[in-house]
């Protein structure tokens, strides 16, 4: 999505891709860029999702629950157990951790520890713990609740900080994330923002918009991509949807859709989505 000008005008436009054929939409903007230029964008971003996104979300969701309540539960039972090991690698690989997918499933399935760092053992145990912590929570997304998780994840490695919110300024790359002293009134504005959008958001664009507020507030010392990639869980989860696992593989891309406005992530995550589930059932 971009601003043009042109004829002494501006234009919201953006191209792409509906029944797998380019497509531009533009709409006018008027001699000067509007002040709630980000308001249109969500606007515009959301017409366009709605022309063919959604519905295609729409059918992995009917998809998804047709083939789900087919398995017995020894059989979800296995293939939650398998994600979790998925979803544990890949979020952990991405923050650093040593623990290869074979040795996560060691881990997590056998107990066998391997040579590495203990602090990564004891992490990849903690967040398998987590993540079914968070497949299993029926309650609305809470400080509470994100700050019982970072506990749960950080316990045994960094006691000094887990289920703590930060008290000190941060740096992730070249992004400042905002003064810690403006911490409490930013995250009692998520989850106010959070309760409002719950019930009428679209679940999968209402994960990405989730996450990348909670990234860009940065309320922890260490753990905010673990925890925020879990708030993605636990959204899709409960709005019926197959979960995402954000590949360690292709962080890259997502740490630059990070670096972006929201639509701008919010189109990037949809897209890794569609790609993800077109042909899965899980």
């Amino acid at each position: 999505m971009q601003i043009v000008h042109k004829n002494g005008y501006y234009y919201l436009a953006h191209t792409f891709r509906k029944a797998g054929k380019p497509t531009h939409r533009e709409i006018y903007l008027g001699a000067k860029v509007p002040d709630d230029i980000e308001e249109r964008k969500e606007a515009f971003l959301r017409r366009i999702l709605n022309e063919d996104a959604f519905v295609k979300l729409a059918r992995i969701k009917k998809r998804f629950r047709q083939h789900w309540e087919k398995y017995p539960e020894s059989v979800k039972k296995k293939i939650l157990l398998d994600f979790s090991i998925d979803f544990t690698y890949n979020t952990n690989a991405i923050e650093g951790s040593k623990i290869t997918k074979d040795e996560t499933e060691d881990i997590i399935k056998d107990k066998i520890s391997p040579n590495k760092p203990l602090s990564d053992v004891l992490e990849t145990v903690s967040h398998s713990k987590v993540f079914f912590m968070v497949f299993k929570e029926k309650k609305q997304l809470s400080e509470k609740v994100i700050l019982d998780w970072h506990y749960s994840l950080f316990r045994e490695t960094k006691p000094d900080i887990a289920g703590k919110v930060r008290e000190y300024l941060v740096r992730v790359g070249d992004y400042v994330a905002p003064d810690w002293q403006d911490i409490p009134k930013l995250l009692k504005e998520f989850f106010l923002w959070y309760s409002m959008s719950r019930k009428i958001m679209q679940p999968v664009e209402f994960a990405a918009r989730a996450h990348y507020k909670f990234e860009k507030i940065h309320p922890f010392g260490d753990g905010n991509g673990r925890v925020g990639r879990l708030i993605i869980a636990h959204i899709l989860k409960n709005g019926g949807y197959p979960l995402l696992i954000i590949d360690y593989k292709k962080r890259k891309t997502y740490y630059r859709a990070l670096n972006k406005t929201e639509n701008d992530f919010v189109n990037y995550l949809i897209k890794r989505y569609l790609s993800r589930h077109k042909d899965s059932v899980f």
